[in-house]
């Protein structure tokens, strides 16, 4: 079963819901804990972003379950994401149920896991215990992580052992067909030394609308000299609260590469940070971000430099309509004891109405001599020299504008390493910006 959510639930009923689920008491206790934590604990202050009003814990009063299904019964958004014949290492979760999941036979016999979040709680506790909210995330950093943490319906886990090299990408899907439902999903990604990973992950809806909450928690951990690329592809529906926290934590020499596509049509609070504490670990960021509507967005994205000779990059590109509302905070930050590191930072926003607002705040936060920093931030419109030589040559203003913006979002589109998911984002864009 799956852990039935709704408002002001009490420890016991929480302890209650994980017993049953069959998970270790440590499991049960941390989220008996959790919960009482979550009603001391402030929320989240997203910085020029007004959150009091958003709701975030009104959750429903019901589970929703689905069946498993083969592939052939995939709905034909999800098909359209995976390549059916090739796609050897598969997850798919619908609602807040595992439906699907495929590891080949080569990574079994590596000693990879790859499963769905609570059978790994109950298959790996010691694994999972080690690394789960004891890191990158914790438990009670603010009322949405104790939430989190109390509430985790869904997810999924991946281990890869020391020296195992996975060639071909993972791929997880969580879709949503349901309009009332809450997604407290986990993601936890372990990389052990000197392993290597492709992670792509999908958030898709296909209701129009959706009533509900969206807490997801994803925690990316690095050992030395390991290497992960993750990928995701977020597209809630209208009507979604959603909180999403991405957190990478990097040992030495560790790379790791966020490629990431935020095309939400709900309102939005991001936090995606990465803590290099390992010398010489890099992260490279790259991020792109549509809003739409009256859709009110905040996006924190954030390298910490612990050791030294790290290397950290964030690229932001955004373009808003309508009447939607967009804050990106990048921030680069030099702890004392990080000599020889590099932050740098870019974040733009095209603007496409008059009555849309964005808002770059590149921030840098150096307390390290010998270190490099730099940062670039812009928020315009559609530059009129670039539409004056596309339409000089025939093209349409709705056509050059278009492709003017599929440009300026091309770096994060040509970087996620699966055709399907590719194409998907493309296609989201065109919809978006048309």
């Amino acid at each position: 079963m799956t852990v039935e959510t709704k408002l002001a639930i009490s420890a016991s009923e929480v302890r209650s819901f994980s017993e049953l689920n069959n998970e270790p008491k440590w499991f049960c206790d941390l989220r008996a804990a959790a919960i009482e934590k979550a009603s001391e604990l402030p929320m989240p202050k997203p910085d020029k972003t007004n959150i009091e009003k958003w709701n975030f814990i009104d959750f429903p009063q019901h589970t929703v379950e689905s069946e498993q299904f083969t592939l052939d019964e995939l709905p034909k958004e999800v098909k359209d994401l995976i390549d059916i014949e090739n796609q050897e290492n598969l997850y798919i979760q619908r609602n807040n149920t595992p439906a699907y999941l495929k590891l080949s036979d080569e990574l079994k016999a590596q000693g990879v896991i790859f499963t769905d979040f609570l059978t790994a709680v109950r298959e790996h506790s010691d694994l999972v215990q080690k690394y789960f909210m004891t890191t990158a995330v914790k438990l009670d950093e603010h009322k949405l992580t104790a939430y989190h943490a109390a509430l985790v319906n869904g997810g999924v886990f991946l281990y890869v052992p020391q020296n195992v090299v996975i060639e071909k990408p993972i791929q997880v899907v969580f879709l949503n067909d349901n309009e009332e439902a809450s997604l407290f999903n986990h993601v936890l990604v372990v990389a052990d030394k000197n392993s290597a990973v492709t992670f792509v992950e999908n958030y898709l809806s296909t209701v129009e609308t959706a009533k509900g909450q969206a807490n997801l928690i994803e925690e990316v951990i690095l050992l030395d000299n390991a290497q992960v690329t993750f990928g995701a592809v977020d597209v809630l529906a209208n009507g979604f609260t959603t909180y999403v926290n991405r957190r990478g934590y990097l040992e030495r020499d560790a790379k790791l590469d966020w490629a990431l596509g935020l095309m939400n049509d709900s309102d939005t609070i991001s936090e995606n940070i990465t803590h290099l504490i390992g010398d010489g670990s890099t992260a490279d960021t790259k991020t792109v971000v549509i809003g739409r509507g009256t859709q009110k967005q905040n996006f924190t994205t954030e390298v910490r430099h612990w050791g030294k000779n790290t290397e950290g990059f964030i690229l932001k590109h955004g373009v808003m309509k309508d009447a939607a509302q967009t804050i990106f905070n990048g921030i680069g930050k030099i702890e004392h004891g990080a000599s020889k590191s590099n932050a740098q930072q870019e974040s733009r926003v095209l603007m496409l109405s008059d009555k849309a607002r964005g808002d770059a705040n590149p921030i840098l936060l150096i307390d390290e001599d010998d270190v490099m920093a730099g940062h670039a931030a812009s928020v315009g419109r559609v530059d009129p020299n670039q539409l004056y030589y596309l339409m000089s040559r025939g093209i349409s203003k709705a056509e050059a504008e278009r492709l003017i913006i599929h440009g300026f979002l091309a770096p994060v589109v040509n970087s996620l390493p699966i055709e399907g998911v590719k194409q998907q984002l493309t296609k989201v864009i065109e919809g978006k910006v048309r």
